[in-house]
């Protein structure tokens, strides 16, 4: 049964081993795994070759659509566990694209696996399958906000903000673009009753540069909050490239 995979190159899967650069496990030696497909269009994503291809309409600000076939593969799930396992990390973040739009694909790759934790990154609309969840030591929810572009009806669904909130695996971390974005994070937070321990603000941003500039005023309003704040460390480290 295949996995649909992004690419970081054509025809090589965007399997590699690397520091985590976001969130809870910054820092962390860890192997990625990057999934093709999305649910959502984030007008800012900088992963936009894992859905925004040829033929899709909705709105990037980079104007840029991307081929298919050199940008999306399939891989049985056997030959996906033993790329992970050959990069000898004992961690594995599963990422996107919105990897549990391939929830039990997943579950059957994860089986062929030594024994790993796993994290998987998520825009928080899918709920994982039970068969999945057991496997699952920690989830990274990205909830989008109103600038990302996305109607709220399918990027902010109660329920499923009632799940991760209730579910203390999961960390939610919200991209921030401009002061009155933690507006929103707040409302957020006070009507799903989401503990502050487990919320983290991230500045948007593929360049050191602008990073920098939005953490200037964003880790005051962390503190204001008492939030967490995630920098971007494979941003520094490598810039905005695929595979790192």
């Amino acid at each position: 049964m295949p996995l649909t995979l992004a690419t970081q190159a054509p025809g090589e899967p965007e399997i590699f081993a690397s520091v985590q650069g976001e969130g809870p496990s910054v820092g962390r030696p860890v192997a990625f795994l990057r999934l093709s497909r999305c649910n959502l269009a984030c007008v800012w994503c900088d992963t936009a070759y894992t859905w925004h291809f040829e033929g899709d309409n909705r709105p990037h600000r980079d104007g840029e659509t991307y081929e298919r076939k050199a940008n999306q593969l399939t891989m049985e799930v056997e030959d996906v566990a033993a790329r992970i396992a050959a990069l000898g990390q004992d961690r594995l973040v599963i990422t996107g694209g919105e990897p549990l739009l391939q929830a039990g694909k997943l579950a059957d790759m994860l089986a062929h696996l030594p024994d790993v934790s796993v994290e998987i990154e998520t825009n928080g609309t899918v709920k994982p399958p039970a068969r999945l969840d057991v496997l699952v030591d920690q989830y990274n929810v990205s909830p989008k906000l109103a600038h990302s572009g996305n109607p709220p009806e399918l990027a902010l669904i109660p329920e499923m903000l009632d799940h991760w909130a209730s579910e203390p695996r999961a960390f939610l971390k919200f991209v921030i673009a401009e002061p009155g974005d933690v507006d929103e994070v707040l409302a957020l937070r006070e009507r799903h009753h989401i503990p502050s321990s487990r919320i983290y603000l991230m500045p948007e941003g593929t360049d050191s540069e602008t990073l920098r500039t939005r953490e200037a005023w964003l880790a005051p309003l962390c503190m204001e909050h008492g939030l967490r704040l995630s920098d971007r460390l494979h941003i520094h480290l490598f810039g905005d490239t695929r595979g790192t």
